[in-house]
């Protein structure tokens, strides 16, 4: 016996037994620890800017109900999309009630529609004639196969915010624009550099060929999509060839109009302080929440307008962003859930203080009429910054919701670089003869993205 202890216990190194009895040990308690249960329903939000307001919507839901408390947790968007990803996956914990941007909810509409975590809310929404009272185009990136699974936080239409400044010192009507040519041709003037001669110094619109915001919200104002409305992929269609190459033209050659302007860094906010761009696409939440607090020096400076068509009659606004309020389909408390969601979302308290707050409008029709969003804002020169982005609110384009939107983008915005290079290569640079190349480009990322769906047999199994 003494012998079979001495073996067993020399199998392995002193320092090797204390990580065995560690990891034993803690396994055990791990196993004797009971979990907190958690009280009331669990609401995760990740925008920072918004939790000072929510967490005293949820102090007045909780006075009202205080047998149906909520918690609010501040998630990073990061690590809310991991922890709803596992929770769809392997069933890990998750909050009843979540806001979800756009950027992360693909995903969870990869499988077949009764595995998405979210509640089926089209039901619900349709009998409290919801859908109707709701601006339409806000669902469109929250629908997957025609079921609806989030209540719509905004709209986020984009306009043209210029240098007001620069344009009527030099006595141009804005007014007078409709469509993108008319833009860049009565605005040519402003790119003259000092005296006529040397470097542009001055460019007319924000963008780059590898800038994909841009690349998306241009060639969704323009009527142009990569998908159809069944999700399947459109990359290659013809109408996107020749867009790609009517946009290369924007960044390259004698008539480039474009530069590159990020949006997030004090880099970019300099170019548009020193007058190094003159137009600026922004959503409702860009210029609420960066451009009037980031930019204080442009403060009467800068006037909006709808963006121009790229044909004459046609939209003359895109989008860019949007979240969704949601509902666990794991939540033990769907009901408790539903009912905070729509004390939240459908408050008019909540519209004034996201559009005060944050610059965002309300996706609710009937809070449309509220006078706040007719106030004369200093910033835009005293224009009525609010009605300006809700007069366009309804002609938002639909947007899909694809698990594999991000990666077609992708693709799709690689097809704008290197025609913007062929353009370089070859010293074309009018549209018309880009149009094959683009079309070449475009059939392969086609195949590339579809290759990539037809290994998802529930999403190719769709009409």
């Amino acid at each position: 016996m003494k012998s079979f202890f001495a073996r067993f216990f020399g199998a392995l190194s002193p320092a090797a037994w204390v990580i065995v009895a560690l990891a034993v040990g803690s396994s055990i308690g791990v196993a004797l620890v009971r979990a907190t249960p958690r009280r009331g329903l669990q609401f995760w939000i990740f925008a920072v800017n918004h939790e000072p307001f929510y967490r005293a919507v949820v102090a007045d839901w909780n006075r009202e109900h205080p047998d149906k408390p909520v918690q609010i947790s501040l998630v990073n968007v990061t690590a809310l999309e991991q922890r709803m990803m596992s929770s769809f996956f392997s069933g890990t914990p998750i909050a009843d009630v979540l806001e979800v941007e756009r950027s992360i909810v693909g995903p969870a509409f990869a499988g077949p529609l009764p595995s998405v975590g979210f509640v089926d809310l089209t039901d619900r929404l349709r009998q409290q004639d919801l859908l109707e009272r709701i601006n339409h185009p806000s669902f469109s990136p929250w629908t997957s196969r025609g079921r609806i699974f989030g209540i719509p936080h905004d709209v986020h239409p984009v306009l043209l915010a210029y240098r007001a400044d620069l344009v009527e010192a030099a006595g141009i009507d804005m007014s007078r624009i409709q469509t993108w040519d008319d833009y860049f041709r009565m605005l040519a003037p402003l790119m003259k550099s000092p005296g006529g001669s040397g470097p542009v110094d001055r460019y007319l619109i924000n963008g780059w060929p590898s800038d994909y915001y841009t690349a998306e919200m241009l060639l969704l104002q323009a009527g142009g999509a990569l998908f159809d409305a069944h999700e399947r992929p459109t990359l290659n269609s013809a109408f996107n060839a020749r867009f790609i190459a009517r946009l290369a033209t924007w960044y390259t050659g004698p008539h480039r109009v474009a530069r590159s302007l990020d949006y997030f860094s004090a880099s970019g906010h300099q170019m548009m302080l020193q007058g190094q761009i003159v137009g600026l696409l922004v959503p409702d939440w860009y210029a609420g929440l960066i451009l009037k607090p980031e930019m204080p020096g442009l403060a009467g400076k800068m006037k909006l307008m709808p963006l121009p068509a790229w044909e004459p009659g046609g939209r003359r606004t895109s989008a860019w962003g949007g979240t969704m309020l949601a509902i666990a389909k794991s939540s033990a408390r769907q009901q408790e859930a539903w009912d905070f969601a729509q004390f939240l979302y459908l408050s008019p308290t909540t519209a004034v203080a996201l559009f005060r707050g944050d610059g965002i409008v309300s996706p609710i029709k009937s809070f449309w009429s509220n006078p706040v969003y007719d106030e004369p804002d200093p910033y835009f020169c005293g224009q009525h910054f609010g009605r300006l982005f809700l007069d366009q609110a309804s002609n938002v384009p639909m947007r899909t919701s694809s698990p594999y939107n991000q990666q077609a983008l992708t693709a799709f915005d690689n097809c704008l670089i290197d025609v913007t290079a062929y353009a370089d290569r070859t010293g074309r640079y009018d549209p018309a003869p880009l149009v094959p190349e683009a079309q070449r480009l475009l059939d392969g990322a086609q195949r590339q993205i579809a290759d990539q769906i037809a290994r998802n047999v529930f999403l190719t199994a769709a009409p």
